[in-house]
């Protein structure tokens, strides 16, 4: 395991956002409106490029969603 503020932060970790905007029968451009956060950082977030997502954004991702933290972020399979 690699100390924070490494190059492979984050690495591990995978977003199922594709997977829950489906279920849910959404968009990411709905989302941005409904988050107030731009298509290209969901995006970023979506495709498991992200180095960090603020709380504020994850409570207001999760609460569009109906979802919880744990739905949403997943230990990815190494």
């Amino acid at each position: 395991m690699s100390p924070a503020g490494t190059p492979d932060e984050g690495a591990g970790i995978h977003c199922r956002l594709d997977e829950l905007l489906e279920a849910r029968d959404m968009t990411l451009t709905a989302l941005s409106e409904a988050v107030g956060v731009s298509v290209v950082n969901l995006s970023v977030l979506k495709n498991d490029r992200a180095k960090a997502i603020r709380y504020s954004t994850l409570a207001a991702i999760c609460e569009a969603l109906d979802c919880e933290v744990g739905d949403l972020l997943v230990r990815a399979e190494r």
